[in-house]
């Protein structure tokens, strides 16, 4: 019986090591990415993941620029106070999922100017073996999507994380346009359709199940 317990109890401390620690960390300018965001840590928590934080990444850019969009306008005022992401989301997950727009095919440079301040962990070893992956959108279907997640993963090669994207591992990518990079979207100002979502949601599960694999 001693020894049925003892095996049932390190079953135990392993089910519980394989929980991930998840951030799910986006720009936004008007909500899409917001929106895919709140999709994959909607599927994180789905897909067992031990916590999962939101955050956005701080806005940068001119009063000025802001003002000329209504609708970038009306995203900044209405999310003012929503959590905004760190150094220390970074060094405390063990998994790290990225919504980003595209611009002129590369990241934004919210995104970029927050990636330019992670040297003293990067040089510490402290983002080494992320598990990482990448969405995005633009205002086309040939806008730069996948050069923007290209884009992304070099950054984090250089973090030396481990990329997981989709590729074509569930038949709903093919469906939501068939990006193997990361689910990618059209931002038009209507909510992405249900297709994106299962999209965002595969990926962000398998994202979460690699964390797991690794960490046990």
């Amino acid at each position: 019986m001693f020894y049925i317990y003892n095996e049932r109890l390190i079953n135990f401390k392993v089910l519980i090591m394989n929980k991930p620690k998840v951030a799910v960390i986006f720009y936004s300018a008007t909500g899409t990415n917001h929106q895919l965001a709140h999709w994959a840590m909607e599927a994180a928590k789905e897909a067992g993941a031990g916590e999962v934080r939101l955050k956005r990444v701080q806005e940068t850019a001119p009063q000025q620029a802001i003002d000329q969009n209504q609708d970038w306008k009306k995203y900044v005022e209405e999310h003012k106070d929503f959590p905004t992401v760190n150094l220390d989301d970074l060094q405390w997950a063990d998994a790290i999922i990225f919504s980003t727009p595209t611009r002129y095919g590369n990241l934004p440079s919210q995104l970029q100017a927050f990636f330019d301040t992670t040297g003293g962990l990067w040089s510490a070893g402290k983002l080494a073996n992320k598990v990482v992956s990448g969405m995005t959108s633009a205002a086309n279907p040939h806008g730069g999507q996948e050069t923007t997640l290209m884009s992304l993963y070099k950054t984090m090669i250089h973090w030396g994380a481990i990329i997981v994207p989709p590729g074509y591992t569930d038949p709903c990518l093919f469906e939501a346009g068939g990006n193997p990079y990361g689910a990618s979207v059209k931002a038009d100002g209507n909510t992405p359709g249900d297709n994106i979502k299962n999209a965002v949601k595969h990926q962000a599960k398998r994202t979460v199940e690699m964390a797991g694999k690794l960490n046990g």
